[in-house]
């Protein structure tokens, strides 16, 4: 992924100048992101900038920035970034340190790096030895802690407010309603170790509270389910025919035709319709003319 910052003219020869100039001082050269990354003895980094200020032509210190590795053992790196005006360039030059080790100041060496390295000890409470004025820049007086750092809290530790009955900006510790520093990673199917709130009373479910939704259906019984679902319905049975269908035998077949007791008999679906609903059905059908009204003729 290409990174927006314009692109630097390369320089063919800076690895083997670099080597030559620096000596046992530089400690790795990699090119990336377009950009050339050295790092270099944290001692020797004063004598390095005015090496590369001299020598090099890198004539400007644009920026300082810090960086938390929390697993190393010196877990922050300070980052400058040089421009050199002359060969259109730029350089970035990386030293190691932890929390007690101060880096050497570069004050001397370029007067703007007083205001950088402030705010590298501000935001990480990385130290450097020999800046005339290394106090807080970015944050209020009287403010704990390093915001920048991994483990500083999203929510800080104090917060301020302005206070009526005070007439002023107070500061307290953080209270929260509930507890937002504590999170799991575990994911919602396969629940929680503890009940969650809400879930005391759960149950009637077969499931025990607190271990969250049901493990989702696997893929092959997602497709076994739809292709059920798209299955033809089975036929319907087929009626019987006639009263021989009905599987009684012939014998009841026979007893069912005979005269009953009061002298009717069995009779075809035709023959059971009376004189008056055959006249009816062979009468045409004509429209009725509506009725007048009473009164209209007047």
């Amino acid at each position: 992924m290409a990174h927006p910052a314009p692109l630097v003219a390369p320089r063919p020869a800076l690895a083997a100048e670099l080597t030559a100039l620096l000596g046992d001082d530089l400690r790795a050269h990699v090119f990336t992101a377009d950009e050339d990354s050295i790092t270099v003895d944290r001692d020797a980094i004063a004598g390095v900038m005015i090496a590369l200020r001299d020598r090099l032509d890198y004539q400007q210190l644009m920026e300082i920035a810090g960086v938390d590795y929390p697993e190393r053992p010196e877990r922050f790196e300070v980052v400058y970034h040089l421009l050199s005006v002359t060969k259109n360039h730029r350089l970035r030059v990386r030293v190691s340190t932890d929390e007690a080790t101060p880096v050497p100041t570069l004050v001397p060496v370029w007067p703007n790096a007083g205001w950088l390295e402030r705010e590298v000890f501000d935001m990480y409470g990385v130290l450097f030895a020999g800046n005339p004025d290394l106090r807080r820049i970015l944050t209020d007086y009287g403010f704990q802690g390093h915001p920048q750092r991994k483990d500083f809290p999203l929510t800080g530790y104090i917060e301020l407010r302005y206070s009526e009955e005070d007439k002023r900006v107070v500061y307290e510790p953080v209270k929260l309603a509930q507890d937002f520093r504590n999170f799991d990673f575990l994911s919602p199917w396969e629940g929680a170790d503890y009940v969650l709130p809400g879930d005391e009373k759960a149950g009637g479910t077969g499931e025990a509270p607190g271990k969250g939704a049901p493990t989702p259906m696997t893929a092959k019984d997602v497709k076994a389910s739809d292709d059920k679902a798209k299955a033809s319905p089975p036929p319907t049975p087929k009626t019987t025919d006639s009263p021989a269908q009905t599987g009684a035998g012939a014998k009841v077949n026979k007893a069912a035709s005979k005269t009953s007791r009061d002298g009717a008999k069995a009779k075809a679906a035709g023959e059971s319709k009376t004189p008056a609903t055959r006249k009816a059905e062979k009468a045409p059908t004509k429209p009725r003319a509506p009725r007048k009204p009473k009164g209209e003729g007047k």
